[in-house]
């Protein structure tokens, strides 16, 4: 080898040397933590109160859906508990005076009819003995003795059944029908708070895939809502520098487009090992295995950025522990 080319390829060398990193740039998107309100009845969307991008507060109103159904349904409830409460007073109460009353006179009546079949039978009973009268008639006496008794039997257990009260099953079994009714009821009214949507965290609306006049199925995804303080960094660490990170690291974060870097902390690191993602895919990384990492990102600007954007990091030279 030529002599004077020692000090040139010693240079080259050296050079190549500096400008390879022992942290190679972390590969990833930015993220940001997301609630999808689901549709929990299929009814049709009345009207949006909001549009995509706008910054919501918890309980706000997003979405009307057609509450009818829900409401005729609400209707027919009221209506069961106020028969299972009605049903419930009268046993409580017991019966009324004026029906007490007339259970009463009722007695009377047959005790008095009992009497007069009593006596006719006594009387055809002794006519028959003297051959004055046949045997059809003697038994049609007894007959009619036997149904006065049987009525006048009746008419007194009406009447005890009115004075003693209901029975202590009976109030069970009515105070067991008031309760399920009145869980029906709330239920129902639940149901008819969820058709309006709201917010149940402070965040930005993300996407609304229906608009007025759909009716998605029940399940559908009506809205998605970003959520947090600020976005986040999903990246996958190659497992031959996984041992050089810690929690809590300074990291510099480059999305996609934004030419000033972005600080961040490292704020997570799964500790089981998956393989390269297709996005990261070069050379021989196809058969790394890598760590699935969350940086989070600090500063007002970074509170701006859309979820999706692809971007790299590295470590913060000045923030290293």
């Amino acid at each position: 080898m030529n002599k004077r080319l020692l000090p040139s390829l010693t240079l080259l060398i050296l050079l190549t040397g500096c400008d390879h990193s022992d942290d190679e740039a972390l590969l990833g998107t930015l993220e940001w933590d997301r609630i999808g309100l689901p549709a929990e009845a299929s009814e049709t969307i009345l009207n949006w109160r909001v549009a995509e991008g706008d910054q919501v507060e918890a309980g706000q109103l997003l979405l009307e859906l057609d509450p009818r159904r829900l409401e005729a349904r609400i209707g027919q409830a009221q209506g069961e508990v106020a028969e299972a409460e009605a049903r419930l007073s009268e046993l409580s109460n017991g019966a009324r005076l004026e029906t007490i009353e007339a259970a009463q006179a009722s007695l009377a009546r047959h005790r008095a009819e009992q009497t007069e079949a009593e006596r006719n039978f006594q009387r055809i009973d002794t006519l028959y003995r003297h051959r004055q009268v046949a045997l059809a008639e003697l038994d049609r006496a007894r007959a009619r003795r036997d149904q006065a008794r049987a009525a006048t039997r009746n008419a007194g257990a009406q009447l005890r059944e009115l004075t003693h009260g209901t029975r202590a099953e009976q109030l069970q079994q009515a105070a067991a029908r008031l309760q399920a009714a009145r869980a029906s009821l709330a239920r129902v009214q639940l149901d008819r708070e969820h058709l309006d949507l709201r917010a149940p965290r402070p965040g930005r609306i993300d996407a609304l895939p229906f608009k007025p006049g759909d009716q998605p199925p029940i399940g559908a995804e009506l809205a998605s809502l970003l959520v947090g303080e600020a976005p986040y960094a999903r990246l996958y660490i190659p497992a031959s520098q996984r041992a050089r990170f810690r929690l809590g690291d300074a990291m510099r974060v480059y999305v996609q487009g934004i030419e000033q870097p972005f600080a961040a902390s490292l704020s997570s690191i799964r500790s089981e090992a998956s393989f390269t993602p297709y996005f990261a895919l070069s050379g021989d990384d196809a058969s790394r295995l890598v760590y699935r990492a969350e940086l989070r990102l600090q500063g007002d600007a970074a509170r701006q950025l859309p979820a999706g954007l692809p971007l790299r990091a590295e470590r913060d030279a000045d923030g290293q522990h």
